[in-house]
């Protein structure tokens, strides 16, 4: 079976898992809905075109008016459901499940990425302090009441970018960015925002149960426009990493090996750090710091599919997005809700240690 193919049957076989788990996902709460209803639900919920009018217009210079076309959409299913149970899946539980999918999608994607360009296993989404940088922009915003362009999510992705950048920096000379340089300068740059983090947090104040919230990673109040928001964000960076899957092969090579073969290595290495940090502070900006999906997600199918980053990057992305689906369901459906940084976390490091104990952590 050739690469695509590999991919391909991968990829729809993880869309088919994905949609069970959020049909299913939409069904568990305080009030329980069979997933039936909950399908039919979604399939109401489903509009397409069904023709063209001409409406208004719009006044051009020299020409008048001109009249514009709209489409007319309309759902082709008409089921018959409750309207409370409507009402609950599509305002309450949907746009938190497709965040969720969302920020795990974009979470397992960066790991991969990272997991590649370190070539080192234990490396995941905030290796370089994206996360910090992103926690840093939301803790001041929160403590401080600060007043930002975009809000909350604004600070925080822009903090996060900030900081990828200034690591980047860092760790460059000449020209050319060590990978083991990065790592140290990550390393010094997330010491020196969890200070400043421990700093805001004294200053916090009433305002500290808020910032503790988001720093465990949390969906809570979930709204449709911070996952359009995302929708929108997403796809031009993740398009660029598959785009680039082949080159992160070579990549694991080594560098020499990489530029003999023809790829721009140091071109190469900036763009995946660049976009896998955006892609990073997307979903961190809307979600909180969680933990454990870039890491053990890319694990998980590394042992299932292998490396080739062709078919494991999506893959993973998808896994990630059945993965967080699943816990941040766990996380709301307890006797009180907990955030799901908390649940990914708490599944996550034993299932680490256990690949630790079997001795399959495999380098990518």
């Amino acid at each position: 079976m050739n690469v695509r193919t590999r991919a391909t049957t991968w990829a729809l076989g993880l869309s088919v898992l994905l949609a069970f788990v959020v049909v299913v996902s939409a069904g568990i709460g305080h009030v329980s809905i069979p997933p039936r209803t909950v399908a039919r639900i979604l399939l109401d919920a489903l509009s397409v075109p069904v023709g063209v009018s001409l409406g208004g217009g719009m006044s051009l210079p020299l020409v008048g008016t001109v009249p514009t076309p709209s489409l007319s959409f309309a759902s082709p299913f008409h089921f018959s459901v409750p309207d409370t149970a409507r009402i609950i899946v599509l305002s309450v539980r949907l746009p938190r499940i497709l965040l969720a999918s969302l920020v795990g999608f974009a979470l397992a994607t960066a790991g991969v990425v990272m997991q590649g360009f370190f070539r080192n296993p234990m490396a995941d989404p905030s290796i370089i302090g994206v996360s910090s940088g992103a926690a840093v922009g939301a803790v001041a915003t929160i403590a401080l009441s600060l007043s930002v362009p975009f809000g909350l999510h604004g600070a925080a992705f822009a903090s996060a970018v900030i900081t990828a950048f200034v690591v980047y920096l860092l760790a460059t000379e000449n020209g050319r960015t060590p990978v083991a340089t990065l790592l140290l300068a990550g390393v010094a740059v997330q010491t020196f925002l969890g200070a400043v983090i421990s700093f805001l947090l004294l200053q916090a104040g009433e305002s500290l149960r808020q910032v503790v919230f988001w720093l465990m990673g949390h969906l809570a109040g979930a709204t449709w426009d911070e996952v359009a928001l995302l929708a929108l964000v997403l796809p031009i960076p993740v398009g660029i990493l598959l785009a680039y899957a082949r080159d992160l092969n070579v990549l694991l090579l080594g560098e020499d090996d990489a530029q003999s073969l023809g790829i721009e290595v140091e071109r190469t290495k900036r763009l995946l750090l660049a976009t896998a940090s955006v892609v990073t502070a997307a979903a961190v900006s809307v979600s909180g710091v969680i933990g454990f999906v870039g890491l053990v997600v890319p694990h998980m199918l590394r042992l299932v599919v292998g490396p080739d980053h062709r078919v494991l990057l999506p893959a993973s992305a998808l896994a990630g997005a059945s993965f967080l689906v699943v816990t941040d369901t766990i996380a709301r459906n307890g006797a009180a809700e907990i955030p799901v940084g908390v649940v990914t976390a708490a599944l996550g490091a034993p299932f680490f240690l256990y690949l630790l104990r079997t001795r399959e952590v495999h380098s990518p």
